[in-house]
């Protein structure tokens, strides 16, 4: 295919077919004041220990900061909405609470499977063009330019929020040297609303579309070692990977429809798993329960440093037993959480 038009065309529905609910595409210049908005970000420290966000600012800036010879950027998103309020668990104290996109497969995987696919199409019609794919890990400000390209735009809470798929959309990037037709930027439509900034149990939303990862709930428990400040542990409640309050507060989501996508479906152990299971996990055992899952990243350590947070917010005694093994366990942050978490049980 020679024709942009026809090109771009053949592409969206080949994107389609691979299970991509959303596509658009943005010029490699799209989103100019990302970069400098990251970089006062930065400079304010609210990355927190994402030292790899600072250390790959000139490159994650813009798409040609990553890629000079990049042209277009082929953005496009893969539902995950819910079938069932994330947030049903929150009285449930002796379950675990996973945050939606951790319940099943790791989209990573997932999704960088579909885009290399993708690619692979798009080589065949155009040989010669070179392209590059992008699933999270790479330095991409992915929600600029999903905005930039038209899926829809960075909300109070500074998500992608969708007005077909609300605030549930996974992004994937497809840079080329090729010119293809743009789409218009997304206008925002959050008008006056705020329930993601009131829904928030720390307080992370300094100001509307502005996070500061310091306090969020999902950086607390996924990306920081060690302790988690005293100051949250209470906030944190039952949650013991990620929070999506923020998201689940959405009022777009309304128009979401539950994924059928199959990759991304709950896994059952993972829906609601009791506390007192999760913290006998050794090893061995929690690469096991948590094989094929995002989850497993993050380590045996830090989920059980996150599970006995949640023992201490529970006000079931009977944990007292397990929580009292834990204080001696040979990781630093596990030991202080089970010893803040049998004060709290006593």
């Amino acid at each position: 295919m020679t024709d942009p038009a026809t090109l771009r065309a053949a592409l969206a529905a080949e994107a389609a077919r691979l299970g991509f609910v959303a596509f658009g595409v943005a010029p490699a210049d799209a989103a100019p004041l990302a970069g400098a908005r990251l970089r006062q970000w930065l400079a304010d420290g609210c990355h927190g220990d994402m030292i790899w966000m600072a250390d790959t600012a000139d490159r994650r800036a813009s798409a040609p900061g990553l890629w000079p010879e990049v042209r277009s950027v082929i953005m496009l998103g893969t539902s995950y909405a819910p079938a069932l309020d994330p947030r049903r668990h929150a009285d449930h104290p002796d379950t675990g609470v996973i945050s939606v996109y951790a319940q099943g497969s790791d989209y990573h995987d997932t999704i960088k499977k579909r885009l290399k696919a993708l690619a692979r199409w798009l080589v065949a019609q155009a040989p010669g063009a070179p392209l590059k794919v992008f699933v999270d890990t790479a330095p991409v400000m992915e929600k600029p330019l999903a905005e930039a390209a038209g899926l829809g735009w960075q909300g109070k809470h500074t998500n992608l929020v969708s007005r077909a798929h609300g605030s549930w959309l996974f992004l994937g990037a497809l840079m080329t040297t090729l010119e293809l037709p743009t789409d218009a930027a997304h206008g925002d439509r959050c008008g006056s609303c705020n329930r993601c900034q009131v829904a928030c149990p720390t307080d992370a939303f300094p100001a509307p579309y502005r996070l500061d990862a310091r306090r969020c709930i999902s950086y607390l428990t996924i990306e920081h070692k060690g302790p988690v400040p005293v100051e949250f542990r209470t906030a944190l409640g039952n949650r013991i990977y990620g929070c999506d309050d923020c998201l689940a507060a959405c009022p777009w989501n309304r128009f979401a429809r539950a994924a059928r996508d199959l990759a991304f479906q709950p896994r059952a152990e993972l829906t609601a798993p009791a506390l007192a299971d999760l913290l006998q996990l050794d090893d061995a055992g929690f690469r096991q329960v948590f094989a094929g899952s995002p989850i497993k990243r993050i380590g045996r350590d830090r989920l059980v440093r996150n599970c006995l947070y949640a023992a201490g917010n529970s006000g079931n005694a009977g944990l007292r037993p397990i929580v009292a093994r834990l204080c001696d366990d040979a990781d630093a942050a596990v030991a202080d959480a089970a010893r803040w978490a049998l004060a709290r049980l006593a």
